[in-house]
């Protein structure tokens, strides 16, 4: 078998299944397809489903050995030290509301060690390609992480979960942070999230509880193109963290630091008072 990070191998094939679902996912757009829900508000649609069964059907037919994680069908093992991360669809709830910020991304793992990723926009027709060692690209155009050094001044990302947001104390590292930056954007799709890290849209992101199949790709991307990835404690990014903050590197420590404070209590700007805004709202 070829070496786990030969170009020639899987970038140029995985690129073509990525297209081709991206293309699958588009037609099922423009029809406004009928949403399911998986539990209370987790949505999947039609549209997942077809675009995951014809990846893992590209995956087998030219890597039949290999194992594949996938976000609808779970784990197809072949006790393979290649395996699969997929996510047929990220950012199913903008999809099923008709808001184009949705992607497939793909994610190859080589013993346990990140060594492909492929994330596909389909409605931007942007191509976002990494492999370990050989640099990040969007287009076939080779890309960087922001060269902003100050948090204050950083625009950054986040997102949050689908289930049990009460649950998740992500809106209060949004306040905070969104006070000591230029901004936090939530756009809805963590893989395109982090390819806007490698490319310098954003300079960090930060996100509670994603899956595998959300990160790996677009991980691999960020640290191909210069940037950090970790948890909120500053170790290195594992698959299975639950944790996820990628950035530029240049304000990843002042991110770790304000996360920090945050978990701790200390320095919390107090939410504002809806019911005290209502009373002198007008005046």
């Amino acid at each position: 078998m070829a070496s786990p990070t030969n170009k020639s191998e899987f970038i140029p094939a995985t690129t073509e299944i990525a297209r081709e679902a991206g293309a699958l996912l588009m037609e099922y757009f423009h029809q406004h397809v009928k949403v399911e829900y998986k539990g209370d508000v987790d949505l999947v649609t039609i549209a997942d489903r077809k675009s995951e069964a014809l990846i893992l059907e590209r995956i087998r037919t030219r890597w039949p050995s290999h194992d594949i994680l996938g976000e609808e069908g779970g784990l197809v093992d072949n006790n393979s030290d290649y395996r699969w991360y997929v996510d047929p669809l990220d950012g199913t709830t903008n999809f099923a509301h008709g808001f184009p910020v949705f992607c497939v991304s793909l994610g190859l793992e080589y013993k346990k060690r990140l060594v492909a990723g492929v994330v596909y926009d389909p409605t931007r027709d942007e191509l976002f390609t990494a492999e370990q060692g050989r640099g990040a690209y969007l287009n076939q155009e080779r890309i960087h992480v922001s060269k902003i050094a100050n948090l204050a001044e950083s625009l950054l990302a986040t997102g949050f979960p689908s289930l049990k947001r009460h649950k998740n104390p992500n809106i209060f590292f949004y306040h905070q942070i969104t006070l000591h930056s230029h901004g936090v954007r939530r756009a809805g799709s963590a893989a395109l999230d982090l390819c806007d890290v490698a490319c310098g849209r954003f300079d960090g992101f930060w996100e509670f509880n994603l899956n595998p199949w959300d990160t790996a790709a677009g991980v691999l991307l960020v640290e191909e193109a210069g940037g950090m990835v970790s948890d909120f404690s500053g170790v290195a990014f594992q698959l299975n963290s639950r944790e996820t903050v990628a950035s530029n590197g240049l304000i990843h420590a002042a991110l770790l630091r304000e996360f920090e404070a945050i978990f701790e209590g200390k320095g919390l700007e107090e939410l504002p008072n809806p019911a005290e805004y209502a009373r002198i709202r007008g005046k």
